[in-house]
């Protein structure tokens, strides 16, 4: 059972001095070495247990010193994070999230933006050759294979973020992008919707063809058939949902709710059925997926898919420090899957629960 803080035996621990973590040991209750874990964010301590560490930690406003750590043999981590995401909104709150977790944790994280192809796996090279101890590699470039390749041959313990597929040889952190994406479009069903919209991300990227499944799940589930023409594809960023929402709302029997693989898509769609004066959600449902701040920042806000981009993002520096601190013990690369949620908003209702918006 974790005991509660008690009071350290002496101020500071010595007098005048910077706190040590013999301070917040005995402030805690606990030994140096499980604090030594909370601050290396170890795997093997309870979270009750972190969490009084925790709190000792910022009652004493104590610092680990490099240098103690250094000749102790626990050096500051040097990790990568590669992104090319055309998301604003999806990668402010993934960097958030990671550089939240990086701090907390005492390690220095390295961020470098490439575009997918021949730059992704040139930087790749470049980080092998500087000594990077491992690389988080967020969508799209979870799914790319060259830059894996070069990752995985080097020995450089890598993390793939919110990838559909993730491979045996690198930890991975996702959500179930098909379940999710199942269970909106359920979620239209049950509303009434019987002709549904759906608006595909980046065919490059093995998770839209996971939400593409789960849409797919959902009709054969209520005996509906699949119809090519309510898909539209698009890239996941806000100008090809602009596109694919005038593609299917220009169907001679067009549909009476779109739902998009992801939230910037489904903003889109939200401006093309203004410009054409139709009432979200009164003559047109529209839904996304994500979750990002997009979602909250438009009229209507949007129905979407929660997915925990942040603690994605988190979980992902925490899974590499500890594939990392492992090193010459026995491999563990883990595949974590996290929870997503359904939160409906205003952008949603029953077809045709208003009158259609007289033509002027």
């Amino acid at each position: 059972m974790t005991r509660p803080p008690r009071k350290p035996r002496t101020a500071h621990g010595r007098q005048g001095g910077a706190p040590t973590i013999a301070d917040v040991a005995a402030l805690a209750g606990v030994s140096t070495m499980t604090v030594s874990r909370v601050i290396n964010a170890e795997g093997n301590v309870r979270d009750a247990t972190r969490e009084v560490v925790n709190a000792a930690i910022a009652q004493l406003n104590y610092a680990p010193n490099p240098a103690a750590r250094s000749l102790a043999g626990a050096a500051q981590l040097r990790m990568a994070l590669l992104y090319s995401n055309p998301s604003a909104a999806y990668l402010s709150e993934f960097l958030v999230g990671s550089l939240d977790q990086a701090g907390r944790s005492d390690i220095q994280l390295v961020v470098q933006k490439c575009e997918v192809g021949e730059e992704a796996r040139t930087v790749a090279e470049r980080l092998v050759g500087s000594g990077i101890d491992g690389v988080i590699l967020p969508p799209p470039l979870c799914d790319a294979r060259p830059v894996l390749d070069v990752l995985l041959a080097a020995h450089i313990p890598t993390v793939v973020v919110a990838t559909g597929c993730p491979p045996a040889e690198a930890g991975a952190i996702s959500i179930d992008d098909r379940a999710a994406a199942q269970a909106m479009t359920r979620h239209l069903i049950d509303l009434g919707h019987n002709r549904i919209g759906f608006i595909t991300g980046n065919p490059n990227l093995t998770a839209s063809g996971e939400r593409l499944e789960g849409y797919r799940a959902a009709l054969a589930e209520a005996g509906m058939t699949y119809d090519e023409a309510l898909v539209a594809q698009g890239l996941f960023t806000y100008r090809s949902g602009l596109d694919a929402a005038d593609e299917l709302l220009d169907l001679a029997d067009p549909p009476s709710a779109i739902f998009a693989s992801n939230d910037d898509m489904a903003a889109a769609t939200v401006a093309v059925a203004h410009r054409r004066g139709l009432d979200v959600p009164g003559d047109l449902t529209v839904c996304g997926f994500d979750d990002s701040a997009i979602a909250t920042t438009i009229w209507p806000e949007l129905t979407t898919i929660h997915q925990p981009i942040a603690d994605m993002s988190r979980a992902s520096v925490e899974l590499l420090a500890g594939m990392l601190r492992k090193r010459g013990g026995p491999a563990e690369v883990r595949h974590e899957t996290l929870d997503y949620t359904l939160i409906r908003r205003q952008s949603d209702a029953a077809p045709r629960r208003r009158p259609p918006a007289r033509a002027r």
